[in-house]
């Protein structure tokens, strides 16, 4: 049965982040709460973490064109495991950096792959290029 658009919406979002820090990031203990959810529709910045330096609390929005169920799952796995990435850095939390620019050298990628992630990351790739060729037809 597919999915209809109201199954994926703030909840959702919080179950996918669960599921990916207890299978990809159990070594890594939540130093500060953290939120998910979905923000505006946005077809380029597909997620981003924020640290709220007055609460101590981590934001992390996803775009609101992820609430579509034709988006794979994968994909939206992939842009929240992104910003855990970051966090675990120290990017957006309470956590000691690790590195001076949060996408240096492709840490991310390369921090993906060592936490079991490549399916993952090769779902967002496969995804990534249609959407692309998509796009370049209505953008110029």
């Amino acid at each position: 049965m597919p999915q209809s658009t109201s199954t994926r919406n703030d909840n959702w979002l919080l179950s996918r982040l669960d599921f990916i820090w207890s299978t990809y990031f159990s070594d890594v203990p939540q130093t500060n709460p953290t939120f998910i959810r979905f923000g505006r529709y946005s077809r380029f910045r597909l997620g981003s973490i924020r640290l709220n330096r007055k609460s101590g609390k981590t934001y992390i929005t996803i775009t609101g064109m992820f609430k579509n169920p034709q988006i794979p799952t994968a994909v939206v796995d992939n842009t929240i495991a992104h910003e855990l990435v970051h966090y675990t850095h120290g990017f957006s939390s309470k956590r000691e950096r690790l590195h001076k620019y949060p996408h240096a050298g492709g840490i991310v990628n390369q921090e993906m792959k060592e936490r079991g992630m490549v399916k993952l990351y090769d779902a967002y790739r496969a995804w990534v290029k249609n959407y692309r060729a998509k796009l370049s037809r209505y953008v110029r």
